[in-house]
């Protein structure tokens, strides 16, 4: 009997490689001799990097870099496999956890740090980056991105403009003359579920300014700031991004990325599947099972265990496709159509720093009693064909 077990993590409590372990131990009890094929997921956001480098027997790179406030911090990327691609996640450099509440400004966060992150990916020679766009703290339009890749951003007397989106306004130049040529040479891929565009109503000031600080005052300006953003990228780059879909990721960062180097966005489930060789580990599959923390409408929309489903069916349509999660939310319960059955793992009612606490134990039992059932239902087929 093969088994997929390719779950994301349950954020806060077990890392997407744990899950899967704890999974593995639970169907272990009832079936010892099982070929178990154990595949850490995520879809581009947090924890993306962990699961990665876990599935590929890749490496961490730790590198002190400039953080959203322009001081000092350690951030961590991921060399995969035989080291040929980068996995970065934009917050672990310019993220909002990385900036104290009380001093939450994009007029002033800056996505320098995570530019410096893709650097030193290219000083390891690779050749492809992903790159997650989710969590920020900035809305600079990866301004500082582009000027640690050697862009110059220059104001009306020639001068490099400051940090933060709160400069944009004052941009009258970019040169490219010094933008890294290895940029040229790498596939850049971003994983962002986000279609907001730059600009407008629906785009990355509007929808997310707020929660990285900005007042009302603020939003006006920095929105201000990126249509003058934008329309210096088209003068002086040929780039029309404002209205790109996903450009307004990570504050504008996916527009940034898309007018300076070769970027594509993806869906970053689409890109984990990728990188790990999920469809090509789940061939012959008898039985699949995957999962996060919790489950509900939202995840058919890009998250990990629909998107693990959507792949396993597509080399494995006779294998049932099971999800196991800390909470089943409002419409998680519905998701038949690619995963056929979804259960709740808490062993009783638990505040939830316990059921956090005890999900590695509760995830055991649950897998468990999942393999007594399917046995149990596969005695029942055998006495009935007699």
């Amino acid at each position: 009997m093969k088994i997929v077990i390719a779950p994301d993590s349950f954020k806060g409590s077990l890392t997407a490689k744990e899950v899967g372990e704890a999974i593995q131990a639970g169907l272990k009890q009832v079936w010892p001799d099982a070929e178990y094929v154990l595949v850490p997921m995520a879809d581009g956001g947090e924890g993306t990097v962990q699961a990665l480098v876990d599935a590929t027997g890749g490496r961490f790179v730790t590198r002190t870099v400039t953080g959203p406030l322009g001081l000092p911090v350690a951030a961590r990327y991921g060399l995969l496999g035989q080291g040929q691609t980068a996995v970065i996640e934009m917050a672990a450099a310019s993220g909002l956890p990385l900036v104290p509440a009380d001093q939450l400004n994009p007029l002033l966060t800056t996505t320098y740090g995570t530019g410096e992150l893709v650097r030193d990916a290219l000083d390891q020679g690779v050749r492809e980056i992903i790159l997650g766009l989710g969590g920020s703290a900035t809305n600079d339009g990866g301004a500082g991105l582009a000027q640690a890749l050697g862009a110059h951003l220059l104001d009306q007397s020639g001068q490099e403009l400051p940090f933060g989106g709160g400069a944009l306004g004052e941009l009258a130049q970019i040169d490219v003359s010094q933008l890294d040529p290895r940029l040229a040479q790498v596939k850049i891929k971003l994983a962002s579920d986000v279609t907001n565009p730059l600009t407008g109503p629906p785009g990355a000031t509007a929808v997310f300014g707020p929660q990285k600080g900005a007042t009302p005052a603020m939003v006006t300006k920095l929105e201000a700031n990126l249509r003058h953003y934008a329309m210096q990228l088209q003068t002086w780059l040929g780039q029309a991004v404002a209205q790109v879909p996903g450009a307004g990721a990570a504050g504008g960062l996916g527009a940034g990325l898309l007018a300076f180097t070769p970027a594509s966005l993806h869906p970053g489930v689409e890109l984990v599947v990728a990188a790990t060789n999920l469809k090509r580990k789940a061939h012959g599959a008898d039985l699949a099972f995957t999962g996060e923390g919790s489950l509900d409408f939202q995840t058919r929309f890009g998250k990990t265990p629909y998107g693990v489903a959507q792949a396993i069916k597509a080399v494995a349509p006779h294998a049932p496709v099971i999800a196991l999660t800390g909470h089943i939310g409002p419409g998680g319960a519905g998701l038949t159509d690619v995963i056929d059955a979804v259960f709740a793992t808490p062993t009783g009612a638990k505040a939830l720093a316990q059921a956090m606490a005890e999900a590695k134990a509760d995830l055991e039992i649950t897998a468990t009693q999942i393999a007594r059932l399917w046995e149990a239902q596969q005695k029942n087929l055998r006495l009935g064909a007699h």
